[in-house]
């Protein structure tokens, strides 16, 4: 655990005179306040046979630079599919509107071949699954030292140093020897150390986690979370990690976005989220959080019902069926997503009172 709360130690440089100085992240003050990256009216839909499925429906936020988004939600919320979006990496099937401005440069208007050449180098992903994501029959150092050339345009000898430089930034022990492993022969914190090295090897300007840390134990989670931390402050990033944990998410992110049936239905300061939550389902997520304080053998609490079908969506509050607070209104109207306090924007008919934020 003491890993976890350690400053990443910079190995000393070799030749990186192929890297952007540092010097290029820095805002300067007349665009200090514009987002980076700019997300609006995003919208998902998945044709199959005769139903349209809205996996992302509106979905608007912006991202500064430096600065950490928390996308949290349940399993087909549209975290993912969200982030794939910014990504390019949806398949045919899906059809996809709206606006993604990464410095001005519009995302969702790049062909492929224009999207190769971004990927890595402005905009980079952590994948679930690093045992997935990682060929099984290359050797890992091979995997890092491709993406390194790819968006580096160095020599073999310049990106083995490079790939060997971030496993040791990435405090993966005896980097040397580790370059020649295959994924196989390392443990899941490891490969997932390897999977943040490729992603970061290109020096982007946003980097995505999609739940990076859901398959690991408690320590390597915290010592994951803490290591892109440090990455984060070291390249200038921006962060956008998903997660269906609000606690986990929290203690890294700037504000947390909660995402229920493709849509934004909270979007929260760090400092109020557990405070101040004002959606419904925020306010059920949080609850249904482990708390050390419940007395032992107390029942797990739950949000109750289950997530809707996102092919029939109903014209109302889509959490109007599982809220216990609920009313006709919610039934029939759809909340718009709006700020109500500084900084802090809900959709909710009837929000949380501060009276019940205890």
């Amino acid at each position: 655990m003491s890993d976890a709360t350690e400053q990443i130690a910079v190995p000393p440089p070799r030749d990186r005179a192929h890297e952007r100085a540092p010097a290029s992240r820095e805002v300067h003050s007349s665009a200090a306040s514009a987002p980076l990256l700019e997300v609006r009216d995003l919208r998902v839909r998945f044709h199959q046979a005769d139903r349209c499925i809205a996996a992302v429906d509106g979905l608007s936020y912006p991202l500064c630079a430096g600065k950490t988004l928390a996308i949290i939600g349940e399993s087909g919320s549209g975290k993912t599919v969200s982030c794939r979006a910014l990504m390019g990496l949806l398949p045919q099937t899906a059809s996809v509107t709206g606006s993604v401005l990464l410095e001005g440069m519009p995302l969702l208007a790049l062909k492929e071949s224009e999207w190769r050449r971004q990927r890595g180098r402005k905009i980079a992903m952590v994948f679930q699954d690093a045992a997935r994501s990682l060929n099984p029959t290359m050797r890992v150092g091979q995997q890092i030292t491709e993406a390194i050339r790819q968006h580096q345009g160095v020599d073999a000898a310049k990106a083995r140093a490079r790939a060997i430089d971030l496993l040791d930034l990435l405090r993966v022990p005896d980097p040397q020897q580790r370059f020649l492993a295959y994924p196989h022969e390392l443990s899941g914190g490891m490969r997932q150390r390897v999977m943040i090295a490729i992603a970061v090897s290109g020096n982007p300007q946003v980097l995505i986690s999609d739940e990076a840390t859901r398959s690991l134990d408690a320590i390597t989670q915290a010592e994951t979370l803490k290591l892109l931390q440090d990455l984060q402050r070291q390249f200038g990033m921006a962060l956008i990690m998903t997660s269906h944990d609000l606690k986990l998410a929290s203690h890294i992110a700037d504000d947390v976005l909660v995402m229920y049936a493709g849509r934004a239905v909270e979007r929260v300061p760090r400092g109020h989220l557990f405070s101040r939550a004002r959606m419904r389902y925020t306010r059920a997520l949080l609850d249904a959080s482990p708390h050390i304080e419940r007395p032992p053998h107390t029942p797990f609490p739950v949000v109750p019902g289950q997530p809707p079908d996102l092919a029939a969506l109903p014209p109302g509050c889509a959490f109007e069926p599982r809220c216990a607070s609920a009313r006709e209104l919610c039934k029939l109207s759809r909340p718009p997503l709006e700020e109500h306090e500084r900084g802090h924007w809900w959709a909710c008919w009837h929000p949380c009172q501060d009276s019940e934020l205890v």
